[in-house]
């Protein structure tokens, strides 16, 4: 028997990705050494700065950057994590924010600039809602991932050590994402809005209601968790891709099996439950041709934002493992 390819991954522990890890769904020619990193933000900064793992979950615009910038390594049309971005952004009661053209001349907090969720939701504000974003300064107080990033003149860091809940509750921002913030300039954790939603209102109330129309007129469906490999080891292992796709797919579809009959844990799965009911049976759609409109849209995105320096094309970002 030929000896199996000894790779590293670093992958979250998810419902449908959990039966890779425990090794009780093989990968087909790879003897997986799975390493734990958490939270699996600081993963992706390990492997867009130093390349550390051969397969790495990464999200979506961190790797649309990085490969921008030559990154070693590219993706697999594997999305384990998606959701929406209509929810999320929120607001003092007192900043006279009622639609999203009235952040413009206003303060908005965000962990860092290129974050997946940033650069979603900008999109939608501008695209969708007309916002003018060079007219809003964006406040973040962590680092970009990948160092190459070029921020715009409007996008600003945080000083004197206060967080952005400190800044929103001072009013010295108007709003800002209630997303956890992660891993600081400091290295340390950074304190996020997350704790503190409650206190303010949603920008929009509806956003359930707006993400279901969004995506049956658009068929976007962000993405946030990309799979990518190093491409030295693509190129030496041509079967490899095709292997890691037919795993990851074989552990998303018992897990769908298994929600379809009531086995997993609801709580767990509250969110892909819930988005059945906008995107269908699977919510967690693989492969290239059910992707396109979605990847497509972010790297428009990603470049319309100056986070990247340069358009890319499908091929240059992803490896089809089907074709």
């Amino acid at each position: 028997m030929a000896e199996k390819l000894h790779l590293k991954f670093a992958i979250s522990d998810q419902p449908h990705t959990r039966a890779l890890i425990d090794g009780s769904i093989p990968i087909e020619g790879v003897d997986a050494e799975f390493i734990v990193v958490k939270p699996q933000i600081a993963a992706f900064r390990r492997m867009v700065r130093n390349v550390e793992f051969d397969v790495c979950e990464l999200a979506s615009t961190t790797y649309i950057i990085a490969r921008a910038y030559d990154a070693p390594f590219v993706a697999l049309p594997i999305f384990i994590a998606r959701r929406f971005h209509h929810a999320g952004l929120l607001v003092r009661p007192d900043a006279g924010i009622h639609a999203p053209k009235d952040l413009e001349g206003k303060k908005v907090g965000v962990r860092a600039y290129s974050v997946t969720t940033g650069a979603w939701t900008r999109a939608i504000l501008i695209d969708e809602f007309g916002l003018d974003d060079a007219k809003v300064t964006w406040v973040v107080d962590d680092e970009e991932h990948v160092t190459q990033t070029q921020l715009p003149g409007n996008v600003v860091h945080t000083v004197g050590g206060k967080s952005l809940a400190d800044m929103m509750a001072d009013g010295e921002l108007a709003a800002g994402f209630a997303a956890n913030a992660g891993v600081g300039r400091s290295g340390k954790p950074t304190e996020g809005m997350k704790t503190v939603a409650a206190d303010y209102p949603d920008l929009f109330p509806n956003a359930k209601e707006l993400e279901a129309e969004w995506f049956a007129r658009t068929g976007i469906y962000p993405i946030h968790g990309t799979i990518v490999v190093k491409e030295d080891v693509l190129a030496a292992n041509p079967w490899l891709a095709r292997s890691l796709f037919d795993a990851f797919s074989r552990a998303k579809d018992e897990w769908l099996a298994r929600l379809d009959a009531g086995e997993e844990d609801p709580v767990a799965n509250k969110k892909y439950i819930g988005f059945r009911r906008i995107v269908g049976h699977d919510p967690l759609p693989y492969g290239l041709a059910a992707n396109l409109p979605t990847i497509r849209a972010l790297e428009e995105t990603a470049f319309k934002q100056k986070l990247t320096p340069r358009r890319m094309s499908i091929a240059e970002l992803f490896v089809d493992p089907e074709g």
